[in-house]
């Protein structure tokens, strides 16, 4: 298996209790570089590289999963475990191969949060949980467009066609989450504010022709 720490890095991301006691920051980051240093050496291979996608999407959902959970009693929602597992993306998406695909799996996830707030009862227990998760997913994406996508944008093997899908994904969910703007105003302001800042990001090498113009000006 070309990335065995895999399960590592997801087991770190248990709640406090269940660690036994293992420091969180040493094993997770331990695994992290473990993850990344695995990558350098196998991205060469394009075969190989369509297996490892199939496996950091599988991390990636394993710990979106982790990330927004929603507890079973009202109220006990562990927001130290989820800063815990969005450190532990951004860690992670220093690897653009890795990056882009959080960008573009939480930005799914946002569409279907906002889907199914929709339905929600704003008395029910879950929905203060539900709402957080939408925030701290929002938040995520902008930390990895601050930090690293000017950096992406320089790399020699930047996937253009999964930015295209990440743009895509990322106006999918502004629209969805406008939609609630009537029940949490502050949904558009967020995200409208990601939009901003990757226009910003990308602008320069959109201008340079580095990157599709049509799929640029859709950000405006």
């Amino acid at each position: 298996r070309p990335i065995p720490p895999v399960e590592l890095a997801v087991a770190m991301c248990r709640p406090p209790g269940a660690r036994q006691g293992l420091s969180f920051a040493t094993f997770s980051h331990q695994a992290v570089d473990f993850i990344l240093a695995s990558l350098k050496n196998i991205l060469s291979s394009e075969r190989e590289k369509e297996l490892v996608g199939e496996i950091i999407n599988g991390l990636v959902s394993r710990l979106m999963k982790r990330m927004c959970a929603v507890p079973e009693n009202a109220g006990t929602s562990d927001s130290d475990a989820q800063i815990s597992v969005q450190h532990l993306f951004r860690k992670l998406g220093n690897e653009e191969f890795i990056g882009q695909r959080i960008i573009l799996a939480v930005s799914q996830k946002i569409s279907n949060a906002s889907e199914r707030l929709l339905l929600v009862d704003p008395f029910d227990d879950v929905f203060p949980d539900m709402h957080g998760n939408i925030f701290i997913m929002i938040q995520l994406i902008e930390f990895l467009i601050s930090d690293y996508m000017k950096d992406w944008l320089c790399w020699q093997h930047f996937d253009k066609r999964l930015f295209e899908e990440c743009v895509r994904s990322i106006l999918k969910a502004r629209n969805d989450l406008q939609i609630l703007e009537n029940m949490n105003g502050l949904y558009v302001v967020y995200i409208e504010r990601v939009v901003g800042r990757l226009a910003r990001e990308v602008a320069p090498a959109a201008l340079q022709g580095k990157l599709d113009l049509e799929v640029f000006s859709k950000l405006f």
